[in-house]
């Protein structure tokens, strides 16, 4: 087993590290890292149906796709994140327990209590601090999951807090539960970096070395994965199942309701609908945003170059784009 302490905090960097050393290594890895602020979604989830566009906006947080299934999770420096990979075959089946046993025997050996509850999450009476995931590739398990050991709970609640009256379709939705901090129930203080050497070393039976870091040739493909997939709006937001949108929100210029049908993140059919007033056809509107990117600069980029008030009097750009998420 390789033991990687990865120091990196870039999201898109990191989940590229768990895709590159699945596919690009033999090795069985155990590795420990930390994001900064972002929200990770899961590789079936419809990106925007799981956010809340506005907060993740305003703040700048990062929304990244990752590999394996299941629901969405807030990151921030106060949650760490563990990986298995390790050989074997789908045919192995989804084992949570092989993979969570080494981290709750670490937790206890610290004086926390937790345990396996249901399929895939870890719990301390009962509030949820760890949920975990699976991903298969060729004869290769990658399994991870998250810790939450100082996060900020409000952060967690607002990012992944969306309308959902907003979006109708069959990907996979996230299930929200008691959360607690690990740092709540341990019996003397220690703060994050204190606590992933410490975990480190129960699960990897050694002291935390220098050695564990990734290795200057891994960066360097990291880097370029990240940069062609987890950085990309392709991925991280194009690549969610197919949806239905429906918003009505009051403008300016009036009620203004909004029908949409996407597919692989591209506007397939949108209705414009209200008590609004204009002196062209609202339909040439519609046309012109079919086939764009449900993505805010590139909806902007296509609207900016008509005269809005025109078709919608009393509705600028920046008001009817707010309609469309």
């Amino acid at each position: 087993m390789r033991y990687i302490h990865n120091r990196g905090t870039d999201p898109a960097f990191n989940l590229a590290a768990e895709e590159w050393l699945l596919t690009q290594t033999d090795a069985e890895i155990f590795m420990l890292w930390r994001n900064a602020s972002a929200v990770i979604v899961g590789r079936n989830q419809n990106t925007l149906s799981q956010i809340d566009e506005v907060f993740v906006r305003e703040r700048n947080i990062p929304v990244v796709r990752r590999l394996s299934g299941g629901g969405a999770v807030f990151h921030d420096l106060g949650n760490i994140n563990f990986t298995f990979i390790s050989n074997g075959t789908p045919s192995d089946k989804l084992d949570f327990n092989r993979f969570t046993a080494p981290i709750l025997d670490a937790l206890r050996s610290m004086g926390v209590d937790g345990s396996l509850d249901g399929r895939n999450d870890l719990v301390i009476n009962g509030q949820k601090f760890s949920g975990n995931a699976q991903h298969f590739h060729k004869n290769r398990i990658l399994h991870h999951g998250t810790l939450l050991f100082a996060s900020d709970i409000a952060d967690v609640s607002g990012a992944l807090r969306v309308d959902p009256e907003k979006y109708r379709d069959k990907a996979v939705k996230s299930v929200k539960k008691r959360v607690t901090n690990i740092s709540s129930h341990l019996p003397e203080p220690m703060d994050v970096t204190e606590f992933l050497d410490v975990l480190m070393a129960r699960v990897s039976g050694e002291a935390v070395r220098d050695d564990m870091a990734l290795r200057a040739e891994e960066v360097r493909g990291i880097e370029e994965l990240a940069e062609q997939r987890y950085r990309s709006w392709d991925w991280n937001f194009g690549d969610s199942p197919a949806y239905n949108f429906t918003r009505s929100t009051r403008t300016p210029g009036g009620l203004l309701e909004v029908h949409m049908d996407v597919k692989k993140g591209r506007i397939e059919h949108i209705r414009l609908f209200g008590d609004y007033f204009g002196v062209r056809p609202i339909g040439d509107i519609e046309a012109l945003l079919v086939g764009c990117p449900h993505d805010r600069a590139q909806l902007a980029q296509r609207l900016e170059k008509i005269s809005l008030d025109e078709y919608l009097k009393g509705v600028d750009l920046s008001a009817l784009i707010d309609c469309l998420f």
